[in-house]
């Protein structure tokens, strides 16, 4: 009954209602002070840094890829520049719908159904926000097709670039290199940031070798934006300062390359699989370095389909090896005047010492004869004659007496079964055959033994040994020199973009080959220049305002039973020997030592030597031969009577 007759306070009410509402008004007050606090912070003190914010919403930096530097022959002759193109770029993240986008562009015919999965596979290892290059070098219709359907592919636009080009063609083609499309492998070797907005990367030989140098330094630049992330110059009245912070351009190379002689060179031997290597053996200068068949590299710097790759790829005749640097051979006789000076340094023969050669000959106990190129033998021979008839009987027997070791120490300090060390890489070492080298080649004990016999070959340079057309224009070179020794180079200056200075690099000077009595060097020169004036290759030597010293060779392809007879018209073509020349002139005063190799050439003396002599005159006489036959074949002289290499 209490509770029913309370009286209700409605003054404490009143006073409880008064302190809420005191409350609610001091908190109000204090949340609208920290509110405007932070709107001031934030528009006053914090206004730079909020401000660069959102000028990022509108304003995107693009990279500016540097230009590429340029490559130039020794005379200044231009073989890769760069000029400017239209390529195609998508950015990952805007684009809403990647297969629909790409299939779009194939259905306009500006991608090709074959090409989807590499153009899927390089937008995917670049970055969402970099532009990547889907379609390189547009023409004025695609660029036309693409106008028509722009809003249609959001994301996608068409960028000004700069392109290589190779004015020259195939022309050095495996010496300068080319560039093409970064791919996967590439970038996880790079580092992406300096790549940024770069499509291309050098791939092979000098454009490979000294990308660093080549490709400079890449800037950036500011462009505005609006919602669909296409450049604009303005968004409404707002219109803002932009920067451009330039990169730096790559540095220009001079090549020791004489473009007269290398096309004359590559003119030569058109329409064979065959190598020609001239050295300056003075410096180590490339003067030429040739692999045919080649390839237009300019296909590579625009891209190729895969189809277009499929047919260099695969072609029987490899062009893309570069059989100069790469292709390891047997060098045949080409190593015999090497092998007689080692005879003389090691005291197993004299320049007087004779042996009957009656065209064969056979170990001691043993009843497996070696056979001479000439069937019927070359009678009594001294070393003079034995180097400049090429007598295999005569080397032979010089390898025996020398033994296998010295004869691999003596020929490694003329640089074979090692990489010359050239300054584009790449190249491949061949095999100076040992009993070391043999315990390591094979893994079955009996394969493992070396034979005497083995050593036999050996010092007609078959068997195990190959060696690559460079390896050979190097021990020439040597040879020329008589023992001064200096490592290949293609490069030979750089040019600053910036200050247009030159700097030289100087030659590379290796351990000299050197031999305990100097007048040894004239034996084995003088059987060389021998080879010129009577012997296989003199014919080639006629009418030569310079002298010359040189030596034919020729590398079986396959062996030859005991008792059967060689016969090239029974054969398939690309079982024949292979053919083999190096040389040097002029002889008292070299400034060119050159090798030539003919895949399945036949012979040494009527095929590779009367090109060597035409490379020889057109460098030291500038006289340039007329062009080949329409087939491009070389109409060589023939071989001389009773030549055979």
């Amino acid at each position: 009954m209490g509770a029913r007759g309370r009286i209700k306070d409605l003054w404490r009410e009143q006073r409880l209602f008064e302190q809420r509402s005191i409350a609610a008004v001091v908190v109000v007050c204090l949340l609208a002070a920290v509110l405007v606090a932070r709107l001031g912070w934030l528009q006053v003190k914090k206004h730079d840094e909020y401000t660069a914010l959102a000028q990022g919403n509108r304003v995107r930096t693009e990279p500016l890829p540097a230009a590429r530097g340029a490559i130039y022959d020794r005379k200044g002759v231009i073989l890769a520049e760069n000029r400017p193109a239209y390529q195609l770029e998508l950015v990952r993240e805007q684009v809403p719908d990647l297969e629909a986008t790409l299939r779009g562009l194939v259905r306009i015919g500006l991608l090709e159904e074959d090409n989807l999965d590499a153009v899927r596979r390089t937008i995917r290892s670049r970055r969402p926000f970099d532009g990547v290059p889907i379609r390189l070098r547009l023409d004025e219709e695609d660029m036309a097709r693409f106008a028509l359907h722009r809003f249609d592919f959001p994301g996608v636009d068409i960028r000004t670039r700069l392109a290589r080009r190779y004015p020259e063609g195939e022309t050095a083609v495996h010496a300068v290199g080319y560039v093409g499309t970064i791919s996967e492998a590439d970038l996880e070797r790079i580092d992406r940031e300096e790549y940024a907005g770069t499509s291309t990367i050098g791939k092979t030989g000098v454009e490979f070798a000294f990308e660093d140098v080549l490709r400079g330094r890449n800037g950036a630049r500011e462009i505005m934006v609006n919602a669909q992330g296409r450049s604009v110059e303005r968004l409404g009245s707002l219109q803002t300062a932009l920067r451009n912070m330039p990169g730096r351009p790559g540095a220009d190379l001079f090549l020791t390359l004489d473009l007269e002689v290398q096309r004359v060179a590559e003119q030569l031997v058109r329409g064979q699989r065959a190598a020609v290597v001239a050295l300056d053996p003075r410096n180590g200068d490339v003067l030429t370095l040739v692999s045919t068949p080649g390839f237009d590299p300019n296909g590579f710097a625009r891209g190729l389909t895969r189809a277009e790759f499929a047919a260099l790829n695969e072609s029987i005749d490899r062009p893309l090896f570069n059989r100069a640097l790469r292709g390891t051979y047997p060098p045949g006789s080409t190593i015999k005047p090497v092998v007689a000076l080692a005879g003389l340094e090691y005291g197993v023969t004299t320049p007087d010492t004779a042996i009957a050669c009656q065209g064969w000959f056979s170990l001691p106990g043993s009843s497996h004869r070696f056979r001479d190129w000439r069937r019927s033998g070359h009678g009594r021979v001294s070393m003079e004659q034995a180097v400049a008839q090429s007598c295999d009987v005569y080397f032979y027997d010089l390898a025996r007496d020398l033994g296998v070791q010295r004869l691999h120490d003596f020929l490694a300090r003329f640089g074979l079964g090692a990489p010359t060390g050239i300054d584009i890489g790449g190249e491949r070492a061949g095999i100076l055959p040992s009993p070391e080298w043999k315990k390591g080649a094979f893994k079955r004990a009996s394969q493992q033994v070396w034979f005497p016999g083995e050593t036999v070959i050996f010092g007609i340079g078959q068997g195990y040994m190959t060696s690559t057309p460079l390896q050979l224009a190097h021990m020439t070179a040597v040879l020329a020199m008589r023992g001064e020794n200096y490592r290949p180079r293609l490069v030979r200056a750089l040019r600053d973009p910036a200050t247009q200075t030159v700097t030289s690099i100087p030659p590379a000077p290796l351990p000299s080959a050197t031999v305990k009595d100097a007048s040894h060097w004239d034996e084995a020169i003088g059987s060389m220049v021998a080879v010129m004036q009577g012997g296989t290759a003199s014919r080639s030597a006629l009418g030569a305002p310079y002298s010359i010293a040189g030596k034919t060779g020729t590398a079986q392809v396959f062996t030859v039973a005991q008792d059967a007879r060689y016969d090239e018209s029974t054969i398939s073509e690309r079982l024949r020997d292979h053919a083999w020349f190096v040389a040097f002139a002029p002889v008292e005063d070299p400034r060119i030592a050159i090798a030539v190799l003919v895949e399945n050439g036949r012979s040494g003396s009527g095929t590779a030597a009367p090109i060597a002599r035409a490379v020889m005159d057109a460098y030291l006489l500038r006289q340039f031969p007329p062009p080949p036959g329409e087939d491009g074949a070389v109409v060589a002289p023939p071989a001389v009577v009773g030549g055979g290499e």
